[in-house]
């Protein structure tokens, strides 16, 4: 009986506020002191305390489940099996979003968070054109190389006289001047990489994210199992897609079955969540990640960059 009433104290006590009014007990629970007698200012103290603690330790959980597994307790009307992008969202406020998550069949399997700070920063461009730079720069392979004058085959023996002949001058028929001779200050074997700080990197990433869930273009499904490792499958599945013509599936660890039925897919790429990469999302215009690639990408946004 008193778990019953306190939980009615605190949805009268949220409908009060939500108005913006606040009196007194008696003015705010008419019906339940007509009901249930007169209510002491300490107990509505100890209520109101209780509700307020509540909400203080609540925790905002990283996965919503489903109606079937909560019971019913989500209204059906507030479900949706698409991602719905309200286009009057403002982009950079750090807010959580809570997109639904789906699978390659399009069935409903909850909802899921996306950290704010990770998925919801500030666009800049200057950022992404920084770390793209830096990945094209870091991986060429810098394997190109000249034959300096030491290092051309050829005699080492004057060609002629220094004097008395009417021509110029030489010392060796390796010179860069002759044909099949040397080149001077030409390319060697070197690392074209610069140094580019982890946190610019790091934010590089998050505006990457930001992008493509500000677009609609960032799945998230349960898992990626699938049951063959047939190639048809994979095409039925990106062909129900809407609007999806290149692909990129990111999870914690990738099926072998996935690895194989996508490995003859031109638009169909696979990355561990460990080499998720701004340059290989911007080359996709869909990002489908999984629920345990998304908490491993939140887990390493958030770890603290060791200087």
């Amino acid at each position: 009986m008193a778990l019953s009433v306190s939980r009615r104290l605190l949805r009268s006590f949220g409908s009060v506020l939500a108005s913006g009014r606040c009196d007194s007990p008696s003015s705010l629970y008419p019906s339940l002191h007509a009901s249930l007698g007169v209510v002491s200012s300490e107990e509505f103290s100890a209520v109101s305390k209780a509700g307020s603690s509540f909400l203080a330790n609540r925790r905002l959980s990283t996965s919503i489940p489903s109606p079937e597994s909560s019971g019913g307790a989500f209204p059906s009307n507030l479900l949706s099996a698409k991602p719905v992008v309200a286009s009057e969202r403002n982009i950079g406020l750090y807010q959580d979003l809570v997109i639904p998550v789906t699978n390659f069949h399009n069935e409903d399997k909850g909802f899921t968070v996306l950290a704010g700070d990770v998925f919801d920063v500030p666009i800049r461009k200057d950022i992404i054109h920084r770390v793209v730079l830096w990945q094209l720069a870091k991986r060429q392979q810098g394997t190109h190389s000249t034959k300096t004058i030491s290092e051309v085959s050829g005699t080492g023996r004057k060609p002629w006289n220094q004097k008395g002949t009417g021509r110029a001058r030489q010392g060796s028929l390796r010179s860069p001047q002759f044909r099949g001779g040397s080149t001077m200050h030409g390319p060697k074997p070197r690392s074209h990489a610069f140094k580019l700080n982890k946190k610019v990197r790091r934010l590089g990433l998050k505006i990457a994210l930001t992008a493509r869930a500000a677009e609609g273009k960032l799945l998230v499904f349960d898992d990626f199992e699938v049951p063959t490792h047939k190639t048809k499958n994979i095409v039925n599945y990106v062909q129900q897609m809407e609007n999806s013509k290149k692909l990129l599936l990111v999870d914690g660890i990738l099926p072998e079955n996935l690895k194989l039925a996508t490995q003859n897919l031109h638009y169909v790429n696979v990355l561990p969540a460990v080499g998720l990469n701004v340059y290989s999302i911007l080359q996709h215009d869909t990002l489908v990640m999984s629920r345990a690639a998304v908490n491993e990408i939140v887990e390493r946004m958030h770890t603290p960059i060791k200087r």
